[in-house]
């Protein structure tokens, strides 16, 4: 007879992992570590190997897994190496492991499929995919086992992908709590170049312009060119073989944008001329058009309004804030912090559906806080 009441230790007890059996991991950097603690903390064995000893014994120091056997048996062996390495050690892996399941979270796809189809072995048990996420710094010190959440996971099957690797490598993403999507190669890299490779060239050669820039203007920078320039800090050894990797339709989206800086800066020279000014309205409509397509919270294209809230410069402010737009009944869709140097206070910018500003600001107006400014 089944007992009707569950006891605490059960309830707190974690669902059963979508992953079966051991997994391991090529590389111990900053995704293969994250995916390496996300495994760990639901029950899966995890196997890290990695071409550095010392970033290996990090890795596993910080609990992201177990170093690697030569009796180990996986069922799925992930590698995250760099994108120059990549199919050299998906080709090792491959040999090494044929009864296993082989994957990459390379930030390039097709180049590497090109060069393991060169090599004419077996790809029918290869499954190419990448997480879209990722942090500025890297290695196993930065890893995060939330780093996946809600992120896209692109997966490049084809034909010959067997429905059961395919599923693997579907519940690796979904257990990291990822959104799986599938593309090809071909079509993950046009799209990766626009919405992350050339984001970082740009966000580097504006923020290269600060290095011969004068301290006082420098003084003057707010949250837009700190969010502008954010990524600005990733690594650039790394980001070498990435663009290399995927030169093409890198290029070709630089070329559209150099375009279109070169026809505002013409408008701008002669800012009176006829149709300089629609030009440059033109081009900043074009960009509320395009921001207005990027998806929102859970993948919605849906658009929030914000307020700022001041926030004095001491513990717990931030916390008794979310306490008091909780007891607001106010859902936080999004949140943006700013601290202006020698500032004490800083600003709390709030997104909410548009019908919660109003409830928020005068429920917390009501409560002693400052509002700055709202809008949409």
């Amino acid at each position: 007879m089944s007992d009707s009441t569950t006891s605490p230790e059960r309830a707190a007890a974690p669902l059963a992992s979508r992953v079966r059996g051991t997994v391991r991991i090529v590389g111990a950097g900053l995704l293969g570590s994250s995916i390496g603690h996300a495994l760990t903390g639901r029950g899966v064995d995890v196997a890290l190997d990695d071409a550095s000893p010392a970033q290996l014994r990090l890795a596993v120091d910080y609990g992201a897994g177990r170093a690697a056997r030569p009796d180990d048996a996986p069922s799925l062996v992930v590698v995250a190496v760099p994108p120059d390495v990549t199919a050299g050690v998906i080709e090792r892996e491959l040999a090494a492991h044929p009864g296993a399941v082989v994957t990459d979270v390379a930030s390039v796809k097709l180049q590497p499929l090109r060069e393991l189809q060169a090599l004419r072995i077996d790809l029918t048990h290869y499954i190419g995919s990448h997480p879209l996420a990722g942090r500025e710094r890297g290695g196993a010190i930065s890893a995060r086992a939330d780093l996946f959440v809600g992120r896209p996971w692109v997966v490049c099957r084809d034909a010959d992908t067997p429905a059961d690797d395919l599923a693997l490598v579907e519940a690796l993403a979904l257990e990291l709590g990822a959104v799986p999507l599938e593309m090809s190669p071909e079509e993950h890299d046009r799209s990766v170049a626009l919405v992350s490779h050339v984001p970082q060239l740009v966000a580097s050669l504006l923020a290269g312009r600060f290095v011969d820039a004068p301290d006082a203007a420098l003084g003057l920078a707010g949250q837009g060119v700190r969010d502008t320039t954010r990524i600005a800090a990733s690594a650039p050894e790394l980001w070498v073989q990435i663009l290399g990797a995927n030169a093409e339709p890198v290029v070709d989206v630089l070329d559209a944008l150099a375009h279109d800086l070169t026809a505002v800066a013409d408008a701008l020279r002669t800012p009176d001329a006829p149709g300089a000014r629609r030009a440059v309205a033109d081009t900043i409509r074009r960009g509320n058009d395009g921001v207005e397509r990027l998806p929102g919270k859970h993948g919605q294209n849906r658009r929030f309004d914000s307020f700022v809230v001041m926030i004095d410069d001491t513990p717990g402010q931030l916390g008794r804030l979310f306490g008091e737009l909780g007891e607001l009944s106010v859902n936080v869709e999004d949140l943006r912090l700013e601290h202006s140097p020698g500032a004490l206070f800083g600003l709390a910018e709030i997104s909410v559906v548009p019908d919660a500003v109003r409830r928020a600001t005068e429920g917390l107006v009501a409560r002693g806080w400052r509002i700055a400014s709202t809008h949409d």
